[in-house]
């Protein structure tokens, strides 16, 4: 999916508000869910030291490396940081575009 394509999904799943206080968010790589964690942390006002400790107290360092290099979360460490930012994770059957995507 081209980003313009993901932009446009978000913007739909937050009701056509474009800041990231949305409902649902479509990730399909790592450098995505990244963004996103990050934009969700600092809206919520918190430093990477007061996140990683209340996702269960992994060091700063750690939070500040898995950001950096989001292919790297362990499935158990992702749901520690979405559970402290009060999200979930949601698996559904992709969605497909029915029309071409122009380059």
């Amino acid at each position: 999916m081209a980003s313009s394509e993901l932009a446009q999904e978000s913007r739909a799943a937050a009701g056509g508000d474009q800041n990231m206080d949305v409902c649902e968010q479509v990730i399909r790589m790592p450098a995505q869910l990244a963004q996103l964690l990050i934009s969700l942390r600092r809206q919520q006002g918190l430093s990477q030291a007061a996140l990683a400790q209340k996702a269960g107290g992994i060091s700063q360092a750690r939070l500040s490396a898995l950001e950096l290099n989001p292919g790297r979360f362990t499935l158990e460490r992702l749901l520690l940081i979405l559970a402290a930012l009060d999200l979930e994770l949601v698996v559904r059957p992709r969605r497909r575009c029915t029309e071409p995507v122009e380059w």
